[in-house]
């Protein structure tokens, strides 16, 4: 059975989570690159907040927005490192239903021609969980603008052939 495209574009509800110890309103430079690029791109950036480099913090927001009925997509930012305080990808990946492997896969070759071999140490992810898309990318503003501009924004259009993401999540609720 053939999917039946529309031409139409769909609207997407993005939340987006800063994972940083050091970062705040003033200072979240990543957080805001995405929430603007969300906005121009067409969706609507519904959420946006800044939790510490903590497993259960991380979670605690990405369980809210899986279960709520206004957010399709989350983007997290920062986290994805190999430091002892990177924790995004041990947040996240115990609560997807489905993995999305080829991300990061597409995400450090993409890197590697920025950072050279540095791009071992991301670990950056995506999954499905409640029907909720969520990436998982490094903190710094150029790396969030390569996955968005690379990656993401492509796989948030209903338009993107041969396949994307925006006809796989949940449905939102008409007063989100």
């Amino acid at each position: 059975m053939s999917k039946v495209f529309n031409d139409d574009f769909i609207k997407l509800n993005v939340s987006v989570l800063t994972v940083s110890d050091t970062r705040t309103e003033e200072n979240d430079t990543s957080g805001d690159f995405l929430v603007e690029s969300i906005n121009t791109a067409g969706h609507n950036a519904v959420e946006k907040k800044i939790v510490v480099d903590n497993i259960y913090k991380i979670r605690e927001a990405l369980s809210t927005w899986i279960a709520d009925s206004r957010t399709q997509v989350v983007i997290v930012t920062g986290g994805t490192g190999f430091t002892e305080r990177d924790s995004t990808p041990d947040a996240a990946v115990p609560l997807f239903d489905k993995t999305i492997d080829g991300f990061g896969e597409l995400f450090r070759q993409l890197s590697y021609d920025t950072i050279g071999t540095s791009t071992i140490q991301s670990r950056a992810v995506a999954g499905l969980a409640n029907d909720t898309l969520i990436f998982c990318v490094p903190g710094s503003t150029n790396a969030c603008r390569q996955a968005w501009e690379q990656i993401i924004q492509q796989q948030l259009d209903s338009r993107h052939r041969p396949c994307n993401f925006a006809l796989r999540l949940k449905k939102v609720d008409a007063h989100g």
